[in-house]
């Protein structure tokens, strides 16, 4: 039986809900715990959630995971953790997206701003700096100086 358009949507609503919430959780975790889980490799839902709250791409996912879409998939299928790369790749991201989440209020509204070009960086996007700790901290700061912006504002 092939799945109906509904159910797809639904799906897709579904694993961009749970990254939204998975952000949440991970942003609550101590250092050593959210150490702890990189080291381990995070579950493989995770590639899956990320793809649809964010709406990446192929090449997007390739990037962020550093790993081909082959790779991914068959991890998904077989329930494989991520590696190391990936999973540190991914607690930037989630961090990022709970402090996005904060500043923007609505996933929405966050996750636009994830992906799309900023010329405060050069041309790129907040989720390509997320490759780096170093471009993840630059995403911080502006993350903190939009804050600010925004409370001086009111």
């Amino acid at each position: 039986m092939i799945p109906s358009s509904a159910s797809k949507t639904t799906g897709r609503r579904e694993a961009a809900a749970s990254f939204w919430l998975l952000t949440h959780q991970l942003s609550q975790r101590s250092e050593a715990e959210r150490l702890t889980n990189i080291q381990a490799g995070f579950a493989p839902r995770w590639i899956r959630a990320v793809r649809e709250a964010l709406a990446l791409g192929p090449r997007q996912m390739e990037a962020l995971f550093n790993a081909s879409i082959s790779t991914l998939e068959r991890r998904q299928r077989q329930q494989q953790s991520l590696d190391l790369v990936a999973s540190e790749r991914l607690d930037r991201v989630a961090m990022i997206a709970s402090h996005a989440l904060q500043v923007f209020a609505t996933p929405e509204r966050a996750g636009q701003w994830l992906v799309a070009r900023n010329t405060s960086f050069g041309g790129r996007t907040p989720l390509q700096l997320c490759e780096t700790g170093l471009g993840t901290t630059q995403v911080h700061r502006a993350l903190v100086e939009l804050e600010c912006a925004s409370a001086n504002a009111l």
